[in-house]
C-alpha cells in the first residue's frame, strides 16, 4: 500500500479561478481559432464572461443543486460555463458531442437537469428534440443560433441575450461562489461506458482539488513555469477535465483550443505547447504516421532515423552502455533527427502525458528515444481521474507510475486495483446498487488487475471484466496482445477473442497508407469496405499481413500467439459505436458485428 497526507489554499473550483484572475489580469489565458488565426482572451476577459454567465443564470432560476447539462466542442465558452455554472453553487452536467438524441434524454432524465448548454447548430440538432421529452428541463441556451423552430415546452434562448441579462443584475458572483463548500459535487461525468447505459458519477469540488494538486506534486521536477496546454479531447471527459482545464487554471497556465483531430499537426505547430495530455490512440496514430513516414524514405534517412531509435533505447535503459563514439553519433543524431521530430510537436514540449488506456511499453519507448518524454498515469471517472503517474526523474515505461500524493492504493486478494482518499467519487447519481458496489469502505474497486514493482510503480495488467480465460484455464490479458499487434505499422486498431477457446484469433483494421499502397500495388482501388468485401482480395490481404503476424507472434507468449485473422469492414470509430469519445474499444458492440465471423475463425 501507498500513502501520503492534504490541504488545499482555495474554498472551491470557482473560489480557485477568481483569485487566479485577480493574480494574472490581463495576462492571455484561452487561446481559439477566429478568422483563422489563434486570438486570445485574458483572464480578466474570461471572468467578465463567467460572472455575466453566472448571473443569467441565476435570472433563468438555477439555484445551488440544480443540474446544467453542457454540451460542446472545446472552446472558451466551454471553461465559461462550466465555471459560471459552479459558481452559483449549481453542478455542471458534461455530455459528449458524440451523443445521440437517446444519450442527451438519457442525462438530461437521469440528471434531473434545470437547463442545458449547446454550441453549434449541429450539435442543438440532437439536443433539442431531446429536450423537449425531458420532463424537469426548463431551458435550452444556444451558443449559436440553431436551426428550426424551438419546442413550445422548453425555452430556447441565445447565449448573447442570457449575457445581456447578466450585466443587467448586480450580484457579486465572485463574493458568492466562496460560499460553497468543497464538499459540494461539482460536476456529474456520466461514464462513456464499454458497455451499457452510463452511470453518472458524482466528483466533489474537493477531489478535482486532489488531483490538480496531485498532478502540481507529480510534475514539479519539470520546473512548472509559464506553461501552455493544447486541449483536444473532450472536454466532457474526467481526464481533460482535470487535466486540459482545472489543472492549467491551478498553475496560471494558457489553454490554445485544437480545432479537431484533423488539424492537431498544424495545431502543435502554432500553439508550441509545453505539455500535452492524449490518449494511447493517438499516440499509436503518430508512432504509425512517422514510422511509415521514415520507411518510404528509405536510404540514408531511414538508417539515421533507426540508429537514433538504437541509441536512445540504449542510452534510456543504461547510460553507461554508450562507449565514447556512440555518445558523439548520439549528439550528432538529436540533431539531425531528434530535434526535427521535437520541432513537429512545437519544440518546446517538456512532456507528453498519457492516461485513459494503457500505453504499449514499446511505444513509450519509442518516443522516450526520440528525445519526448511520455509519462503514463492512471486513473478512473470515479477517481476525478487520477491515481497515479510516472515521473519524469523515475520513468518506468511498462508501469503506471507511484500513486500521487495524498491517495492510498491497495491490491485486493483477486488482484483488483483499490484506491481511496479525497479523490473518490460521492457515488453514482441516484443509482445506490451501483454505488455500494464500487464503493466500499471508501474503497473504489476500479475493475482494474495490478500489482506493485519492487520500487512502488503500479503495473497495470487488464480489466478485470476483459480477462480472456481460454480453454486451458489460462488468464490472458487481451488490451496487451492488443497493444503489441497495434505498434506493427501494417495494423492500425485489433481485438482478439478467444474465450474459453483453444486459442487467440483477431480482428483486425489495417492502416489506411500501408492499405492504399498495397490495393495500388495490385491493380486495385477502393477502401477497407470494398477490399474486404471481397472474399479473393480479403483473403490476399491477410496473406500479405501473414509475415507482419509471424513478427507480432514472436513477441507473444504461447498462449498469447494469435493463430488466424479476420478483417474488419471499417476501422471503429465513434460513428459506428465501436469506440468510446475516448478511444477506447467496445468490445461488446464489436462482438455483436463481427462475432459470426470471429467463430467461424474456430471451425
Amino acid at each position: 500500500m501507498t500513502d501520503t497526507g492534504g490541504g488545499y489554499a482555495w474554498a472551491n473550483l470557482a473560489a480557485m479561478f477568481y483569485d487566479q484572475v485577480d493574480k494574472y489580469g490581463d495576462k492571455p489565458m484561452l487561446w481559439a481559432k477566429r478568422d483563422g488565426t489563434y486570438r486570445a482572451l485574458s483572464w480578466g476577459d474570461v471572468a467578465a464572461r463567467v460572472t455575466g454567465l453566472a448571473r443569467g443564470l441565476q435570472q433563468l432560476g438555477v439555484e445551488p443543486g440544480d443540474r446544467v447539462v453542457l454540451v460542446s466542442e472545446n472552446r472558451p465558452a466551454w471553461l465559461v460555463a462550466d465555471i459560471a455554472i459552479m459558481s452559483i453553487g449549481a453542478i455542471t452536467v458534461p455530455a459528449y458531442t458524440t451523443n445521440t438524441e437517446a444519450d442527451h434524454l438519457h442525462i438530461l432524465e437521469d440528471s434531473g437537469a434545470k437547463g442545458a448548454i449547446v454550441s453549434t447548430k449541429r450539435l442543438a440538432g440532437r439536443l433539442i428534440p431531446a429536450a423537449a421529452k425531458a420532463a424537469e428541463l426548463r431551458f435550452v441556451i444556444a451558443m449559436d443560433p440553431p436551426d428550426g423552430s424551438a419546442p413550445e415546452n422548453v425555452d430556447v434562448l441565445a447565449l448573447d441575450k442570457i449575457l445581456e441579462m447578466g450585466r443587467a443584475a448586480h450580484t457579486n458572483i465572485v463574493e458568492l461562489s466562496r460560499q460553497w463548500p468543497m464538499n459540494d459535487t461539482a460536476c456529474i461525468i456520466y461514464t462513456s461506458g464499454t458497455g451499457g447505459a452510463p452511470n453518472g458519477v458524482m466528483l466533489s469540488h474537493r477531489a478535482l482539488f486532489h488531483n490538480c494538486m496531485g498532478a502540481v506534486d507529480a510534475l514539479k521536477e519539470m520546473n512548472l513555469g509559464d506553461e501552455v496546454f493544447l486541449s483536444f479531447l473532450p472536454l466532457s471527459h474526467s481526464y481533460e477535465h482535470m487535466a486540459g482545464q482545472f489543472f492549467p487554471i491551478c498553475i496560471g497556465a494558457e489553454i490554445y483550443y485544437a480545432q479537431g483531430i484533423e488539424t492537431l499537426a498544424a495545431n502543435m505547430l502554432e500553439a508550441r505547447p509545453t505539455i500535452m495530455t492524449a490518449v494511447p490512440r493517438l499516440y499509436e496514430s503518430l508512432h504509425q504516421r512517422i514510422s511509415l513516414g521514415v520507411k518510404k524514405a528509405g536510404g540514408t534517412k531511414e538508417k539515421m532515423f533507426n540508429a537514433a531509435l538504437e541509441l536512445g533505447r540504449r542510452k534510456f535503459e543504461d547510460t553507461s552502455s554508450l562507449g565514447l563514439i556512440d555518445r558523439l553519433k548520439d549528439r550528432v543524431l538529436d540533431k539531425l533527427v531528434r530535434d526535427k521530430v521535437r520541432g513537429r510537436f512545437g519544440g518546446r514540449l517538456k512532456a507528453l502525458v498519457s492516461g485513459g488506456a494503457p500505453l504499449n511499453p514499446e511505444l513509450g519507448m519509442f518516443f522516450t528515444a526520440l528525445g519526448l518524454r511520455i509519462l503514463q498515469g492512471y486513473g478512473q471517472t470515479e477517481t476525478a481521474p487520477l491515481i497515479s503517474v510516472n515521473r519524469a526523474s523515475s520513468l518506468k515505461l511498462h508501469t503506471v507510475g507511484p500513486a500521487v500524493a495524498n491517495t492510498h492504493v491497495k491490491i485486493a486478494d483477486d488482484g483488483e486495483i483499490l484506491a481511496s482518499g479525497d479523490l473518490v467519487m460521492t457515488g453514482y447519481w441516484r443509482n445506490d446498487d451501483a454505488t455500494n458496489a464500487t464503493l466500499i469502505d471508501g474503497w473504489v474497486h476500479t475493475g482494474d488487475i495490478g500489482h506493485f514493482d519492487d520500487d512502488g510503480h503500479l503495473v497495470i495488467t487488464d480489466r478485470k471484466k476483459d480477462i480472456i480465460v481460454n480453454s486451458g484455464g489460462d488468464n490472458i490479458a487481451p488490451q496487451r496482445v492488443e497493444g503489441i499487434i497495434c505498434i506493427e505499422p501494417e495494423i492500425a486498431q485489433a481485438v482478439v477473442f478467444g474465450d474459453k477457446r483453444p486459442h487467440l484469433v483477431a480482428l483486425v483494421v489495417p492502416d489506411d497508407a500501408w492499405l492504399k499502397e498495397w490495393a495500388a500495388g495490385n491493380g486495385k482501388s477502393g477502401g477497407l469496405n470494398e477490399l474486404a468485401g471481397n472474399p479473393e482480395l480479403a483473403k490476399a490481404l491477410i496473406k500479405a499481413l501473414g509475415p507482419v503476424m509471424e513478427r507480432i507472434n514472436q513477441n507473444l507468449s504461447p498462449i498469447e500467439k494469435v493463430r488466424r485473422i479476420v478483417l474488419a469492414d471499417e476501422p471503429f470509430s465513434i460513428d459506428n459505436e465501436q469506440m468510446t469519445p475516448t478511444m477506447k474499444t467496445r468490445r461488446h458492440k464489436i462482438k455483436e458485428v463481427y462475432g459470426n465471423r470471429v467463430e467461424a475463425l474456430y471451425r
